[in-house]
């Protein structure tokens, strides 16, 4: 089994959705907690979900438990806490929501890419998030499109 991830800034929406394509995504998971802001342009929710169908011939869902919470993302945002701070805070969390519980692994046989907004997967929650899957479920690649 394989998860992908991948963020939209600093990406262009030919980029973007490139590279879903050339993964061979049919499958969406927005893990972001705030998935309709104005800033996110083609990845608004509705829009997100007509673009993937389309150009993609792919399936959005969102995923809240996958997310962080707010006053995490302010944290972070803010710089009011330290990223290995937000590590610490948001694995506790997963592990709290008892996600590798609450989420079948075999929606996973279809693939998968998880979403957030960071260009790169090193100092976000996404790659946190597969990391977090793949020490519960154990039969799982991540990789970062």
């Amino acid at each position: 089994m394989e998860i992908a991830t991948i963020g939209f800034t600093q990406s262009s929406a030919e980029h973007f959705f490139g590279r879903l394509r050339e993964g061979g995504v049919r499958r969406l998971l927005d893990i972001r907690l705030n998935n309709v802001s104005q800033l996110a342009g083609f990845a608004k929710r509705d829009d997100l979900e007509f673009f993937l169908r389309e150009l993609c011939a792919a399936e959005y869902q969102h995923e809240p438990l996958l997310a962080p919470t707010p006053d995490l993302l302010e944290g972070i945002r803010t710089k009011s806490i330290q990223w290995s701070d937000f590590e610490g805070r948001y694995l506790s969390l997963l592990e709290e929501r008892r996600v590798e519980e609450e989420i079948d692994p075999t929606d996973f046989e279809t693939s998968t890419v998880l979403l957030c907004s960071e260009s790169t997967a090193d100092r976000c929650h996404r790659r946190l998030a597969g990391e977090y899957l793949q020490a519960k479920w154990g039969n799982l690649r991540l990789t970062h499109l």
